[in-house]
């Protein structure tokens, strides 16, 4: 009678049963002590370890046995996206209006805008055209025709342009038909829509499309590259992330692509993906450019020229004046319907409330000039915050260069520093940053003055040293066709 082999578990299920197992159970934790705690096999606990490493952001240590320790600093808790329930609705709440306002505004901000100028500037040309007329008495249309007829023709001509297919301020900019081509060339010629640089000004240029698995595609590559072993600092170096944020992602990426950890006599880790050497291409794959290769940058204001920025302005401006104008005239709709009656635009009735040619683009106005406004006062910001980013990675940069130098020194940092923002460093964030790398103060060289040692990355380097020394070409190599269905 033969035994059945042990089932598997899924990582997941693995990782389920420790929580339950270990929660509360203390911070620290060996393959043994989850094993026994949750009555898991050896391989089962391993495989739940790394998967919560993965999830709750927790750490892997190396004892002087080379036993591997893994940590949870927050227990099996996510304190970095606990909210309260007032704030979690607040987000919500928030998050919905601004969405909704994002998806009104950016579809009619171009056409409100264009529209309420061409109200008005046909209400200004209908008076004064009215006007003139007025005086005429062999005018035999009569008042109200003459202002119907301009105010009309001019809302129409307005129409026409914002809207015909052919226009270079169409809201419509393209044609599924035969003028695919036609418009595209246009599009090419004159650069973006009228519509969308409207959009552009009010609410600033919109970010690229970023696709969701390009870090994880350059940490693969950066695998491809280096035989199959990695370390934490070869992930920092291609993604930027941070040591406490590197070292849960590979666990996952471990459970994703067959990858193992392996543990130097000096206590240094490295990760195994032999698996993902398996390739038929013949020339080697190059290395992903470091992070810090190309700085991060300030997205302009508008992305729009002078002019167009000065002429959606003026729009707006205009709206926001002739707005005022309805309401000190009380031009309501009631009254404008009057105007076309022959009704003298002097013996008008003071009442009521100009909603529609007063308060509402009074409001819209001062709200598109609001949107600028803001975004302008926050860029500030915005840019410290962009600078601080580049000079960390410079940081991670001069740190890993001296990694196989010795360390690195504190003025090596500082002018890491000062290269990427132009100021020189705090000293407690230059310190911060050590620290979150692993660094320490290299007490034995102190006549050098302040050097900092990183001792886990110097044992990591020299274990991938020689994981990649030992890694042989047969491992990359798929082997010769035996079968094949084209035969």
């Amino acid at each position: 009678m033969t035994q059945e082999a042990p089932k598997l578990l899924e990582p997941t299920e693995a990782a389920s049963a420790l929580v339950r197992a270990l929660d509360g159970q203390g911070r620290d934790f060996t393959i043994a002590d989850a094993a026994a705690k949750s009555g898991l096999a050896l391989r089962d606990a391993e495989r739940g370890l790394h998967a919560l490493v993965s999830e709750y952001r927790g750490h892997l240590r190396v004892t002087n046995e080379g036993e591997l320790l893994f940590r949870f600093p927050n227990g099996f808790t996510k304190p970095w996206i606990t909210r309260s329930w007032l704030e979690r609705v607040g987000a919500r709440i928030g998050g919905g209006f601004v969405g909704l306002l994002r998806f009104i505004v950016r579809a009619w901000v171009a056409i409100s805008l264009i529209g309420y100028a061409a109200i008005f500037i046909a209400l200004v040309i209908g008076l004064a055209f009215a006007r003139s007329s007025g005086s005429n008495s062999r005018n035999d249309r009569g008042f109200g025709f003459d202002l119907g007829f301009v105010f009309f023709r001019v809302i129409a001509d307005a129409l026409f342009w914002t809207f015909h297919p052919f226009s270079p301020v169409s809201v419509a900019y393209y044609d599924p038909g035969w003028t695919r081509n036609r418009q595209v060339g246009r599009a090419k010629e004159k650069g973006p829509p009228f519509y969308e640089k409207v959009n552009r000004f009010f609410f600033g240029p919109e970010d690229p499309p970023v696709d969701p698995l390009a870090m994880e595609k350059r940490i693969l590559a950066e695998i491809r590259a280096q035989k199959g072993r990695i370390g934490l600092a070869d992930v920092m170096r291609v993604t930027g992330l941070p040591r406490d944020e590197a070292d849960p992602l590979m666990a996952r990426l471990m459970l994703d692509y067959d990858g193992s950890v392996e543990v130097s006599e000096d206590g240094g880790i490295s990760y195994r993906f032999a698996e993902l050497r398996k390739t038929v291409e013949e020339s080697p794959t190059p290395r992903p450019k470091p992070v810090w290769a190309k700085r991060q940058s300030l997205t302009p204001l508008t992305g729009n020229g002078i002019g167009t920025n000065l002429l959606i302005g003026g729009l707006n401006g205009f709206n926001l004046l002739m707005s005022l104008w309805a309401l000190d005239h009380h031009l309501t709709l009631g009254n404008l319907a009057l105007l076309f009656e022959r009704v003298p635009f002097a013996k008008l009735p003071a009442v009521g409330t100009p909603i529609a040619l007063g308060v509402v683009p009074l409001v819209f106005s001062i709200a598109l000039f609001a949107l600028p406004l803001a975004r302008a006062l926050y860029r500030p910001f915005k840019a410290r915050k962009i600078a601080r980013e580049n000079a960390r990675r410079e940081v991670l940069r001069a740190v890993l260069d001296g990694v196989d130098h010795g360390g690195v020194t504190d003025e090596a940092l500082k002018a890491a520093w000062h290269s990427a923002t132009g100021k020189q460093p705090d000293s407690k964030e230059l310190t911060r940053e050590v620290v979150a790398l692993g660094g320490d103060v290299d007490l034995d060289r102190v006549e050098d003055g302040v050097r900092y040692r990183f001792p886990d990355l110097e044992a990591e380097a020299t274990a991938l040293a020689a994981e990649r020394e030992a890694a042989g070409d047969e491992e990359a190599k798929v082997g010769p066709v035996v079968f094949s269905s084209e035969t």
